[in-house]
């Protein structure tokens, strides 16, 4: 069994889902459409990226905004960093804080990972994503420097990179956070930020998956 045919037992018919971005999520989102083309599933997704909004309509899945849909059943999405607690770092897929909206909307959060992605402290693979409006961005970046988070504008094709909000991106460069906690608070006390990476006790379930096939070594669920 892969994660993603796990993921799709979880899902009940007739519920509103949220539909992560990045590889993992991707894949579910086509395994989901999948399903709902075959009428073995009926759902009305919520995307959390532009990206993710074009793959799903383009496989049938019917969308709702999030205002329409209000409280969502789960969400299923993936994950750049999982620890033992649950708590993960997202958004190297740069849809970070769409995905933090979708979730906290969301009952259930579930997530898929490889297993690369299991870390024993939150910051071990070394990078921690921050979107600033574009105002803030000289003001951020002394602000995140400041904190030791070692920030660098993301930049694609020559262009600092616009998120589907209009925003721009700080990947800070750290190591293992001593506190995560403290360190989302300081980070959100920055005028100008968003959001950032750390979603802390948010997650319910999260499913380890071989690195390549994501055929499913484990079942992890977060402990209440």
């Amino acid at each position: 069994m892969t994660i993603m045919e796990r993921a799709l037992e979880l899902v009940p018919d007739g519920c509103r889902i949220g539909l992560g971005s990045g590889h993992a999520a991707e894949a579910f989102v086509t395994a989901l459409g999948e399903r709902v083309r075959s009428g073995g599933l009926k759902v009305q997704g919520v995307p959390t990226s532009e990206n993710t909004a074009h793959l799903a309509g383009k496989l049938g899945i019917p969308l709702l905004t999030l205002a329409q849909a209000g409280t969502l059943d789960l969400t299923v999405d993936g994950a750049d960093e999982v620890d033992p607690h649950l708590d993960l770092i997202k958004g190297w897929g740069r849809a970070m804080v769409r995905e933090k909206i979708v979730a906290a909307s969301s009952r259930k959060l579930i997530i898929l990972v490889g297993e690369e992605k299991i870390v024993p402290k939150l910051g071990t693979r070394g990078m921690l994503p921050v979107e600033v409006i574009p105002f803030g961005m000289a003001l951020c970046e002394r602000r995140l420097g400041e904190l030791g988070c070692r920030p660098v504008a993301c930049v694609r094709d020559g262009k600092l990179f616009v998120t589907d909000n209009g925003n721009h991106i700080f990947d800070c460069h750290l190591g293992p956070i001593a506190d995560a906690p403290r360190l989302e608070s300081d980070i959100r006390a920055i005028p100008g930020v968003v959001g950032t990476g750390l979603f802390l006790g948010m997650a319910d379930t999260v499913l380890v998956g071989h690195d390549t096939e994501f055929h499913l070594v484990e079942e992890r669920q977060r402990k209440r």
